[in-house]
């Protein structure tokens, strides 16, 4: 499978209303060409693997699969908080200003998170969307409590609006679409939420 056919594969996932929904549609349906994914891959961890198989986890789980992407924990930040925080993640970032592919219009990546683990209140200028495509974990969005999210489950960030993010028993695995101001000199990591 070429870059291009995942995008506009991809691009199904996003068929709500909201219009980050819209353009992250738009933007992975334009890209057009064969793209280099001739690099070493950085593995994606087991557990993740598992839960991207389970007959709930969305179809374009195994299309991810399929593709030697370089798995990383995010470098959004040089925090050592965040980056002490983001060891146990899954990052690619697809579309974007660091992604496989350039763009200043969004940030689009997949992002997966093991079990029984927190990442803490952050706080960015672009607004951002995370669709569940595996999985489950707990979100926060706000002064709200946590609520959980499966399969097709959408945490919605407005611009600066504080969310966290919890696994419990399972791993998870989602697609995000940063939308606006995409650079990350204003993103903030507070750490673990206190707890109520």
């Amino acid at each position: 499978m070429t870059l291009s056919t995942f995008f506009k594969t991809l691009a199904d996932v996003f068929d709500g209303d909201l219009d980050i929904e819209r353009i992250a549609r738009k933007e992975l349906q334009s890209q057009t060409g064969a793209y280099d994914m001739d690099h070493p891959g950085g593995a994606l961890p087991a557990p993740l693997q598992e839960v991207m198989r389970l007959p709930d986890a969305h179809p374009v789980c195994a299309d991810i699969l399929d593709i030697a992407f370089n798995w990383a924990p995010p470098e959004t930040s040089s925090d050592p908080l965040y980056q002490k925080d983001s060891t146990f993640k899954s990052h690619v970032e697809l579309l974007g200003p660091d992604g496989l592919i350039k763009s200043d219009i969004v940030r689009i990546g997949l992002y997966g998170m093991l079990s029984h683990l927190e990442y803490g209140l952050r706080t960015h200028p672009a607004e951002e969307i995370f669709i569940m495509l595996a999985g489950d974990c707990l979100w926060k969005r706000g002064d709200a409590p946590y609520s959980l999210l499966t399969v097709n489950g959408r945490s919605h960030h407005p611009s600066y609006l504080p969310h966290a993010t919890k696994t419990q028993s399972n791993a998870f695995m989602s697609v995000y679409v940063w939308h606006g101001d995409l650079s990350t000199n204003q993103y903030v990591y507070s750490g673990r939420p206190p707890k109520n």
